[in-house]
C-alpha cells in the first residue's frame, strides 16, 4: 500500500519561512518522479515544483522555494521562504511512478492527504 503523508504547514506571517515533509511509504521515492502542488479555495489545483533527475518550479515561486529529496529517509522536502499571502493554500505531495516529474496532476497516480498553509499579511 502506498502512503504520503505530509506535514509542516501552518500559519506564518508574511516573510516567512516553512518546510513541508513528505514521507513516502510503499515506493522509494528514488525511483518516482515527486511533485508539490497546492490547491486555493475556488481554484484549480496547480503545480509547484517537482523533482525527477532534475528539479523544475513554477514561475511564482521559482528563487523561493527548494524542493529536495531524502532518499534514505524517503522523504521529499519543500522548503518554502519568502512566503506571500498568495502562497495560502493547501500543500499536497504527488508520485508518479517513473523518474521524471510532470507539470500535470493526472499524471501523478499517488496523493497525499494534504497540509494547510496560511500566510498572513
Amino acid at each position: 500500500q502506498v502512503q504520503l503523508v505530509e506535514s509542516g504547514g501552518g500559519l506564518v506571517q508574511a516573510g516567512g519561512s516553512l518546510r513541508l515533509s513528505c514521507a513516502v511509504s510503499g515506493r522509494t521515492v528514488s525511483n518516482h518522479g515527486m511533485g508539490w502542488f497546492r490547491q486555493a479555495p475556488g481554484k484549480d489545483r496547480e503545480f509547484v515544483a517537482g523533482i525527477g533527475l532534475n528539479t523544475w518550479y513554477a514561475n511564482s515561486v521559482r528563487g523561493r522555494f527548494t524542493i529536495s529529496r531524502d532518499n534514505a529517509k524517503n522523504t521529499v522536502y519543500l522548503q518554502m521562504n519568502s512566503l506571500k499571502p498568495e502562497d495560502t493554500a493547501v500543500y499536497y505531495c504527488a508520485a508518479r511512478p517513473v523518474t521524471g516529474y510532470d507539470l500535470r496532476p493526472i499524471a501523478y497516480d499517488y496523493w497525499g492527504q494534504g497540509t494547510q498553509v496560511t500566510v498572513s499579511s
